[in-house]
């Protein structure tokens, strides 16, 4: 039985040995799952004894790899699985090309250093080669529209036709910014289902205001509506904002409010007009201050209205009729509320939402970016429900993941286009690469321009040889063939990849090159290891990220 290691800091070549073996165990793990025809990797369940989880996500699996027992091999895995998760929460898609890549570039890169080459020379030259990999992908890129072309690419992550054709048709409808949710579904198959309007996750604050018991809903048309955070506790508040209503002949009012006393609700409930007038309240979407008043915000801008904000000294007093906001309709379960039609100003609400997509282009958090995407999808209009079935809870599960994954993935593709897919993209950065390693003449330079060379290789040949084919003879294969073939393994030939509808997003394989490359480079310049006493379990990796590209 080997010793186990007891030292706390550790130098080369025990530092480089060891984190190699670590970054490689990780990799591996996650390299069955690259391409059509993947392999799938078990993990075994902590908490229970439930059978284990079945996943061909790298992302997942490489967050599920706690701890390995040797604290050197620990190191490089928990190097590489930090920037796995990162990426996964940045564009939820990538993980298992950067796996590769990662890997390609480390391996080279210790051969390299081995020899004698300078660590740090050969990081800038990999930065640079990285540069040069991002804009060759920014020249490939084309733009997708229209369902067709949506769902090509939705296959070309999913490979769930049926899948596909739906998320294609979604994302036709809603746009790259609307709001789409992925939930278990109730049959064997998927459905999908459409929502007009703009929507909360905040229900209506008395079952008793609900009209329509058969459907638990609420419908109000021509609604006007008192957008506030205050909680009301007394009837009296309301006196203001319902005498003038009545005076206007508005016919239904949707009170948006952080809360109704029972007082409150049972004045509203005792004067019901149904035929003359008709009130319901709501409460205040959000769970945050931030979220609470972003909500308002959004809901003001779309309805025309004013929020009345309890931290600004605002009281319903002071209401006039030009405060309430107007709506064709507006509607409530006992857990969402919604607007449809707004008639806020349609200036107002367009510069509302081109500040919300320049704070959404701008940001590094994914928690804030999704927020301001999901504001942004309610103001444009655009809500859809993806229900999800199958035959067993695990089935379920991991369909319900790929969705998600896929999802993510086409919202990016339509922001920033698309590249030719099945690792064609990063083949074809090649030529670009031996050119900038024949007009060199410094071997650290050189060295790094082949190593990238080799690693844009690695998805290719890890999708063909997942597929069971030999890697070899099909890259000479598309070599041959020439600029924008690639293999496609479903069918076993070589394929125009433009015609066959086979791609990857654009926003994925930059972030994917960004991501292995530049942290390849920085894990080759590791010189030394230093341990705790007692070795502690790899955290959730901070929510912070590098700017996506």
């Amino acid at each position: 039985m080997l010793k186990q290691r007891t030292e706390r800091v550790v130098f080369q070549p025990v530092t480089c040995r060891g984190m190699q073996r670590g970054i490689n165990q990780i990799a591996d793990a996650v390299r069955p799952t690259l391409g059509p025809l993947p392999r799938v990797v078990a993990i075994q369940r902590i908490l229970d004894e439930r059978m284990p989880e079945v996943l061909d996500n790298g992302g997942t699996i490489a967050k599920r790899i706690i701890q390995l027992p040797d604290r050197d091999e620990d190191m490089g895995a928990m190097f590489l699985r930090d920037v796995l998760w990162r990426l996964q929460d940045q564009v939820g898609d990538g993980t298992a090309t950067a796996a590769v890549l990662f890997q390609a570039a480390y391996n080279e890169g210790v051969r390299y250093l081995a020899a004698g080459g300078n660590a740090m020379r050969l990081r800038t030259h990999l930065e640079a080669g990285m540069r040069l990999i991002l804009d060759q992908l920014a020249e490939m890129s084309d733009q997708v529209e229209g369902k067709d072309k949506l769902a090509e690419v939705a296959e070309s992550i999913c490979y769930d036709s049926e899948m596909a054709k739906l998320l294609g048709e979604i994302f036709d409808i809603i746009g790259e910014y609307g709001r789409l949710e992925i939930r278990k579904g109730r049959s064997r198959g998927l459905e999908r289902e459409y929502v007009e309007g703009m929507y909360w996750e905040q229900g209506i604050l008395s079952r008793e205001m609900l009209n329509d018991k058969a459907k638990q809903r609420t419908d109000l048309e021509n609604a006007a509506v008192l957008i506030t955070d205050l909680k009301i506790e007394e009837p009296r508040q309301l006196f203001p904002a319902l005498e003038l209503a009545l005076r206007a002949d508005i016919p239904a009012l949707l009170i948006v409010a952080e809360g109704l006393s029972d007082q409150a609700i049972a004045f509203l409930l005792g004067n019901k007009q149904p035929d003359r007038f008709q009130a319901i309240a709501v409460k205040t979407p959000g769970w945050s201050k931030e979220e609470k008043a972003a909500a308002l915000e959004d809901l003001a801008v779309l309805t025309g209205g004013r929020a009345f904000i309890g931290a600004a000294g605002d009281t319903l007093s002071q209401i006039k009729l030009d405060d309430f906001g107007q709506a064709r309709r507006a509607w409530a379960t006992h857990r969402t509320f919604g607007v449809v039609g707004g008639k806020g100003d349609p200036r107002e609400l367009r510069r509302h939402i081109a500040t919300l997509r320049g704070a959404f282009e701008n940001s590094a958090d994914p928690n804030a970016k999704e927020k301001l995407r999901e504001r942004v999808g309610k103001l444009m209009g655009g809500s859809a429900t993806l229900w999800i079935g199958g035959t067993t809870e695990p089935e379920m599960e991991a369909r319900e993941e790929l969705a998600k994954r896929t999802a993510a993935a086409i919202r990016v593709a339509m922001m920033e286009g698309v590249v030719p897919g099945g690792g064609v993209a990063l083949l074809a950065c090649r030529p670009a690469l031996a050119q900038r390693r024949q007009q060199s003449t410094d071997p650290d330079e050189r060295a790094a321009y082949g190593i990238l060379m080799r690693a844009v290789e690695e998805p290719l040949r890890t999708i063909v040889d997942n597929a069971g084919l030999e890697p070899g003879k099909v890259v000479a294969e598309i070599e041959q063939a020439g600029r924008g073939h690639g293999f496609d393994v479903t069918s076993e030939r070589v394929v125009g990849m433009t015609e066959a509808g086979i791609y990857d997003a654009t926003a994925v394989q930059k972030s994917a090159v960004f991501a292995a490359i530049s942290s390849a480079a920085l894990a080759l310049t590791i010189d030394v290891l230093v341990h705790h006493k007692q070795p502690e379990r790899a955290p959730n990796p901070s929510r912070s990220v590098r700017k996506r590209l």
